[in-house]
């Protein structure tokens, strides 16, 4: 049965439950739990949204590839022999067959293990034996992914006609990425990890460090002070927020002196991209994200100059955030699995002629963020247990979970209008 049979089949019921959603409150039950609820999530949101999926990195020669898997679609990403990154469904056109089975590699053409049709790396057809001379080869390319590659960030759109703001909105971000020039930078290391959560349970918990104190490695960098005012800080945080303050000072003349963009950006949750950006500085030393913020790498990323350059990061809604350093950049993405399991993909990037044993060592450039992701698991597999059980009702937000909270009317507002 197709997702769309299985919506239209429960669309009424399923229309009421979005429509009962309360503002400032978390979600009912059925959305964490049910695979209805989860098949409409595939149809409203992973097949009609841009999805981060690689950075540039991943693949930097001609014929490298990483294959990525969102719900029952396999996609391509590869460099073609142009240097262009582009995207395919990973489906021959002659019988079906799946093309490659490993996460990534690097190959001459596009071979079909099955009947041996060969596609170039453009995705044209090349080879396909024993086919009449009527036989026209232009017809049977592989089909194409939209693909955009944006400052070294790899996004792909499985629908026909993706939300036409997405250029708008890079063209905003880019200006942030450029100085860091992702494109000439390497894989250092690359985790993978399936949490045991539905997958808005993944990034709500990304969205918010209302439960930060349960990250101790990270708070040895990190500045645990996102929605708090100078006028609401708690009394326990006053010394960090008076450290807090200096360090903004000084990151904001370091973007002046090396003019770097400026001024936050926080369109959540009513558009179709929804996106973020924001520069906040690094506790201790301030450079990276190490036991008292201490560099990770010798090597500065791109054009900046300044090793205290805090953290500038990017949220993109439905399924990323990127942390970019002066010395390292660490992006991740999220794709489900069903409606209790979540795969997470962590990637670290160094300057690409960073030595690894010499410029940086991959225990110390991994560690915080590692602790962190393993903590974050338990953290969403505590959460789906719990909105499993019968007592379990939507409770509220606190003042510090708006990025939750956007993330929540995000989601439902792109529900909303897929089921209308």
């Amino acid at each position: 049965m197709t997702i769309q049979l299985e919506r239209s089949s429960v669309q009424h019921d399923l229309a009421a439950l979005v429509g009962r959603r309360t503002s400032g409150y978390s979600l009912e039950a059925p959305f964490y739990t049910s695979q209805e609820v989860f098949d409409l999530d595939m149809a409203a949101i992973w097949t009609k949204h841009w999805l981060f999926v690689a950075a540039e990195a991943e693949v930097p020669e001609p014929g490298d590839f990483v294959t990525v898997e969102v719900g029952p679609s396999s996609v391509i990403i590869v460099r073609d022999d142009d240097e262009e990154v582009r995207a395919f469904h990973n489906v021959c056109r002659h019988r079906g067959s799946r093309i490659l089975d490993d996460a990534c590699g690097s190959v001459g053409n596009l071979v079909c293990p099955y009947h041996h049709w060969t596609y170039n790396v453009d995705g044209r057809l090349l080879h396909a034996e024993n086919q009449p001379a009527t036989f026209d080869r232009s017809r049977f390319g592989l089909k194409p992914v939209h693909v955009r590659n944006v400052g070294g960030l790899v996004f792909i759109c499985l629908a026909d006609e993706p939300p036409a703001d997405f250029d708008d909105v890079m063209a905003r971000v880019e200006p942030y990425l450029a100085p860091y020039k992702l494109g000439r930078t390497k894989v250092a290391h690359q985790t993978d990890i399936i949490e045991q959560g539905n997958w808005k349970l993944v990034m709500e918990n990304n969205r918010e460090c209302y439960h930060c104190d349960g990250h101790p490695e990270l708070l040895t960098a990190y500045f645990p002070l996102h929605g708090y005012t100078a006028a609401d800080v708690p009394p326990r945080l006053r010394r960090t927020w008076e450290r807090f303050e200096k360090a903004t000072a000084a990151l904001e003349a370091s973007c002046v002196r090396q003019r770097f963009p400026m001024g936050d950006i926080r369109e959540l949750d009513d558009r179709p991209t929804g996106f973020m950006v924001e520069h906040a500085p690094l506790d201790g030393a301030g450079k990276s994200y190490t036991a008292g913020g201490e560099a990770v790498c010798r090597k500065r990323l791109g054009a900046i100059d300044d090793d205290v350059f805090g953290d500038f990061h990017l949220h993109m809604q439905p399924n990323s955030w990127f942390h970019m350093l002066s010395d390292n950049a660490v992006v991740f993405t999220v794709l489900p699995l069903g409606p209790d399991r979540t795969f997470l993909r962590t990637t670290w990037l160094v300057h690409e002629d960073a030595e690894e044993g010499v410029d940086y060592d991959v225990a110390t450039l991994t560690h915080v963020w590692n602790m962190t992701n393993v903590q974050d698991s338990a953290f969403v597999a505590r959460a789906q247990r719990g909105v499993q059980d019968p007592g379990y009702e939507p409770g509220p937000y606190s003042e510090v979970e708006g990025d939750v909270d956007a993330f929540v009317t995000w989601y439902v507002n792109r529900v909303r209008a897929h089921l209308s």
